[in-house]
């Protein structure tokens, strides 16, 4: 649907290295591995490494998933078009919904550690101070949402410092790792089998922590619109991404069990990879590794103002919540009106966390509650792809993989871990995850009364669509797939 100022995102700004880079810095890989990896070595212990394995295996399903439906529909939306279009509008628009509130809340979980860590690089003791913590962080929040406001080439540019730093010197972490010569324990192969885990259980809690290593890849799909030749270019940088970042992820959590003690890791708690830093560079390695977690987080909060902000953006162009969302930048070519929604809301939420204590509770349960709505879109998505490919399918064993049986088993492992999420959090954490999807009933119903053409979409087909872009199909089938290939910009 054309949105209602007549202006579309900027189309062709970015290439396959910049999305590329973008689905790294969507999963931030040094802020994952600082602020999960005690968790997860507290949970499985020395099978951090398998549970990161076997969680990414799945994973790839999902990001096939996207891949394969971002090749028969190009929007802003992602999973919000494709679910709507596949399974039902309904149940589309509370995956969008999911997608909001799940990275709204991530935006302030994340910039308080940015101040943080940004005030201990000066003095530690003034990481102590929460509300200049706060303060701080909230000002690295709106830097990043200049910077997205700027338009998509500012966005990748200012990614392509913070990312390339950061991975510069994990890499270098990675090697001197190798070099390193005290040791806790020697590597074992097991580590990446199944005899550490304490059974289906303990197997069950390292892939609730471990899928979530891997979330913000996606910001490639809601990226869609504004990438070149990007039924093709989405997907495989997600793809790449999604490889990069799980070797990273591998290698440090090996150096972590071979480098450190569990009680080295338990006492480091968030700031382990700083402790990891100073068991390899006394003195210098645990600074530089604050810096990259620093870069990192500014990163993925720069990812995730993109994927909400496109959110909103896509559902406001098709009138499923307020049509001024929809509304670009007459020269940045960027939601304007959607980025200043989000900062609003975002500030109120800083101001909120430091003024009252009880919030700050509210915030730090929601925060665990994030699983729930990423594991609910993630699942959804995977079963979207199948459906929409479910005419392709028997055509040969490549498609019936990749197409089917991988997406499927992502999907089923996502919302797998949703149940599981819901039977390990807390009542206030389940209370603000369903209580924060069903909070989407308003708008929906609201939008779905007024008549929104989103309620009644042209499905997905990839059989009619993809014989369509080969010219295989007759006057009438083509233009259904025409109709399904479009979107306008």
């Amino acid at each position: 649907m054309r949105n209602h100022s007549g202006r579309g995102l900027r189309p062709n700004a970015l290439g396959t290295l910049d999305t590329v880079v973008m689905a790294v810095a969507g999963s931030a890989p040094a802020y994952s591995i600082a602020a999960t990896t005690s968790v997860l070595v507290a949970t499985v212990g020395l099978a951090g490494p398998a549970s990161l394995l076997y969680c990414a295996i799945p994973m790839l399903g999902i990001v096939l998933a996207f891949g394969r439906l971002g090749r028969i529909d190009v929007n802003a939306g992602a999973s919000y078009s494709w679910v709507g279009r596949t399974l039902h509008p309904f149940l589309g628009f509370l995956s969008g919904w999911a997608l909001v509130v799940s990275t709204t809340i991530f935006m302030v979980a994340g910039s308080l550690p940015a101040g943080a860590m940004t005030l201990s690089l000066v003095d530690p003791a003034l990481a102590e101070n929460r509300l200049l913590a706060t303060a701080v962080g909230a000002a690295w929040f709106l830097a990043m949402l200049l910077v997205v406001l700027g338009g998509a080439r500012l966005t990748v540019r200012a990614q392509l410092v913070l990312s390339g730093v950061e991975l510069a010197i994990l890499v270098f972490f990675i090697a001197a790792a190798l070099l390193h010569s005290g040791a806790a324990a020697a590597f074992d192969w097991s580590w990446l089998g199944f005899s550490h885990f304490d059974g289906p259980a303990g197997f069950a809690s390292g892939a609730l922590i471990a899928a979530f290593y891997y979330w913000g890849w996606d910001v490639t799909s809601n990226l869609s619109e504004e990438t070149r030749d990007s039924r093709r270019t989405a997907g495989l940088a997600a793809l790449i991404g999604v490889g990069v970042v799980f070797l990273l992820f591998e290698a440090f959590t090996i150096a972590v069990n071979v480098i450190l003690t569990a009680e080295d890791i338990r006492a480091g708690g968030a700031g382990v990879l700083a402790v990891l830093g100073d068991a390899i560079w006394p003195g210098v390695g645990g600074k530089l590794l604050v810096v990259a977690v620093l870069l990192s987080t500014v990163a993925t909060l720069e990812t995730t103002l993109i994927q909400v902000t496109r959110s909103l953006f896509a559902m406001g162009r098709d009138r499923t919540m307020p049509a001024a969302l929809g509304t670009v930048h007459r020269t940045w070519n960027t939601p304007w009106v959607a980025v200043a929604v989000v900062g609003t809301v975002a500030l109120v939420m800083f101001a909120a966390s430091t003024a009252l204590g009880s919030v700050g509770d509210v915030l730090q349960a929601a925060v665990a509650a994030i699983g729930v709505q990423i594991a609910f879109y993630y699942g959804l998505a995977g079963i979207a792809a199948v459906v929409a490919y479910r005419g392709t399918l028997l055509t040969s064993v490549r498609d019936f993989v990749l197409g089917g049986v991988w997406p499927l088993l992502g999907a089923l492992f996502m919302l797998w871990v949703l149940v599981e999420a819901l039977g390990e959090l807390s009542a206030a954490s389940v209370a603000i995850g369903v209580g924060g999807l069903a909070a989407g009933l308003v708008p929906m119903i609201h939008y779905w009364r007024r008549g929104s053409s989103y309620y009644r979409p042209a499905r997905l087909d990839a059989k009619l669509s993809l014989a369509a872009d080969h010219g295989r199909t007759d006057s009438h089938d083509s233009d259904y797939a025409n109709r399904s290939l479009a979107t306008e910009f």
